[in-house]
């Protein structure tokens, strides 16, 4: 069967440049790769013509042959004739940017470890973000506070001076991988690379650790450390303290340490964002007849609220400014009093007497029970009786 014209066979124009024919061959590569195709065998002799043609192709003093004698450049003892048995060691180079491509980070590749930016071959490694569960009180989230924390956390050895090394000795570049932190081993056209066994991706080891340390470059204590809390803040309010977490191994750098807020429940206020709510039990008589009541507010002091004559049960109040601050703003909430009028208890014979006269004297004084007793004597009718 006659031979495909190499330019063809990767669908460029003659005389493509070197950027071009690996863009075409990576693209055809993937779609016509063995494990892609599961053993087709017309598949199979596309892949072999497809790398015959740009294992020609991508060598300059090869290309330059094909096009000026075609394949006669290749007989005869010419040169490297393409498309001889098996796939030759610069099939293996070629191949191996393709399987990187294919399977990234599954292979282990080194354009893996580069996207990671560049973790093996150094020691050094940041350490851990910690997280503090902190509880406050609704005043103080009103007021803000500064409060102290005790976290248990890894600093850096003093001994070592977080290089892990015993004092007067330093790490030395790992003799497996020289320092790069992998190894790569190769297996037909597979080319894997995986972290190095004896460094564990570091790149170095600790002949003489630290005898403090144990050659982490760290040691566990804990530390106390001051919280400025900002007023206004909510539950579930997060706090970064940068450089407060966990000592890197080796010298690394620090990790951040978060305080995370929760608040406890108030015995008179609700909170809803930056506004209050506190719920106030008045007298049937002062819901009644009106008249004036004190009550709390979070910053502790006492605001005067005016109970209209007949104020119903579950009216509401506002208090302008007298809610949360918002957070980081010269802003506050409000605040709503919201009245519950209570029906009282334990009468007395006198007590009783009163109330039944006041009963059989009180018509027309409740219109909403009167109206809603009306529509049921309307419903009730509408079924004939």
């Amino acid at each position: 069967m006659a031979k495909r014209d190499f330019y063809e066979v990767l669908g460029v124009q003659k005389g493509a440049d070197e950027k071009v024919l690996k863009t075409a061959y990576r693209n055809l590569a993937k779609k016509l790769h063995p494990d892609a195709n599961h053993g087709s065998k017309e598949t199979d002799a596309k892949f072999k013509e497809l790398n015959e043609a740009y294992d020609v192709l991508k060598d300059p003093q090869k290309k330059a042959a094909y096009d000026r004698f075609g394949y006669a450049a290749f007989e005869n003892g010419g040169g490297q004739r393409p498309g001889g048995a098996g796939f030759g060691p610069e099939f293996n180079s070629s191949m191996s940017d393709i399987f990187e491509d294919l399977f990234g980070d599954m292979m282990g590749g080194a354009r893996g470890a580069k996207a990671r930016g560049g973790a093996r071959g150094n020691s050094a490694q940041r350490g851990s973000d910690l997280r503090y569960n902190l509880e406050i009180s609704l005043t103080e989230a009103f007021s803000g506070k500064s409060a102290q924390v005790r976290v248990p956390s890894s600093v850096s050895c003093d001994t070592c001076k977080g290089s892990g090394a015993k004092p007067g000795t330093q790490p030395k570049t790992c003799g497996t991988c020289g320092g790069a932190g992998a190894v790569r081993s190769q297996s037909g056209f597979f080319t894997v690379e995986r972290a190095c066994p004896t460094c564990a991706g570091r790149g170095q080891v600790i002949p003489d650790p630290c005898t403090v340390c144990g050659g982490q470059g760290r040691v566990t204590k804990e530390r106390n450390l001051n919280v400025t809390i900002p007023a206004g803040v909510e539950d579930g309010t997060r706090i970064r303290l940068a450089g407060e977490g966990e000592a890197g191994l080796r010298g690394g750098p620090t990790g951040d340490l978060y305080i995370f807020l929760s608040l406890r429940a108030h015995e008179f206020f609700q909170r809803d964002g930056a506004d209050l709510f506190c719920k106030v039990p008045i007298s049937m008589a002062t819901a009644s007849l009106g008249g004036e009541i004190e009550v709390p507010t979070i910053d502790g002091k006492k605001a005067r609220v005016t109970i209209p004559e007949g104020a119903q049960n579950g009216k509401q109040f506002r208090l302008k400014s007298k809610g949360m601050p918002v957070l980081r703003s010269s802003q506050s909430g409000d605040m709503y009093i919201q009245v519950s009028v209570e029906t009282p208890v334990n009468l007395s014979r006198r007590q009783r007497e009163l109330m039944a006269e006041f009963e059989k004297e009180a018509r027309n004084n409740s219109p909403e029970s009167e109206g809603f007793f009306a529509k049921a004597k309307a419903f009730w009718d509408a079924f004939g009786g």
